[in-house]
């Protein structure tokens, strides 16, 4: 299995290769940058690894939620790759990718993205005994202060809403996190590692069936909006 995978939904521009058992990544923090970057990086994975485009079997992204332009970037790259070489393309959630990083403790999950505009967004997830995780409910965006979290004696808190929001999220936990970190950002690493046993199970799906996850339609507050929150 030749799996390239994408990920830029948020200020990090990340992708990675799995070659047979292996994994090969490049990320980089890299805000506005991304369009900049991302194919360069890509190439430079097929390079390290002596593969052409050709060589892959599938493709694999980070479909959001986040930043819409970067959402929208990974997906288009994604399906622009997979549609000239006629891949299958799997799609994974960025929240699930970023709920990897946090360790196996024992506690569950809480993944959570500052969208702006005093708002979150928010995966809660659970990891199985394969190292994966797994979600505990849907996605949600909303104010840190009413996140709804599904029952659980302890979580592990990471992403940028953490760090941006972590006094009001603490006000939802049932205790302090066990483990928390608001510096951490979706990898590309992460989404291959989710997406390798559905593209080996043949669950990949066509790249123009690929879509962003937005959660919101809505990206700016009108001037209304934003006068009545001063």
């Amino acid at each position: 299995m030749n799996l390239l995978a994408i990920e830029t939904a948020t200020e990090s521009c990340s992708a990675a290769l799995l070659v047979g058992g292996r994994l090969l990544a490049r990320s980089e923090l890299a805000p506005r940058r991304h369009a900049e970057l991302l194919l360069s990086m890509c190439d430079a994975l097929l390079s390290e690894a002596g593969l052409r485009r050709a060589d892959l079997d599938a493709l694999a992204v980070g479909c959001g939620p986040g930043a819409f332009t970067g959402v929208r970037l990974a997906v288009s790259a994604a399906q622009g790759i997979a549609l000239a070489l006629d891949l299958p393309v799997v799609p994974v959630s960025s929240l699930a990718a970023l709920a990897m990083q946090a360790p196996d403790n024992g506690a569950d999950l809480l993944a959570v993205i500052d969208a702006r505009m005093g708002e979150i967004y928010a995966g809660s997830f659970r990891r199985g005994e394969d190292g994966l995780v797994a979600p505990l409910g849907s996605e949600t965006v909303g104010a840190a202060a009413a996140l709804a979290l599904p029952p659980s004696r302890a979580w592990n808190v990471v992403g940028s809403g953490w760090a941006s929001y972590g006094e009001a999220l603490a006000t939802r936990l049932p205790t302090p996190p066990v483990w928390a970190d608001g510096e951490r950002y979706p990898q590309a690493i992460d989404i291959a590692r989710l997406a390798a046993p559905l593209a080996r199970a043949g669950q990949g799906i066509a790249a123009e069936h690929v879509l962003p996850v937005y959660l919101r339609d809505k990206v700016a507050l009108t001037l209304a909006e934003q006068r009545a929150r001063h």
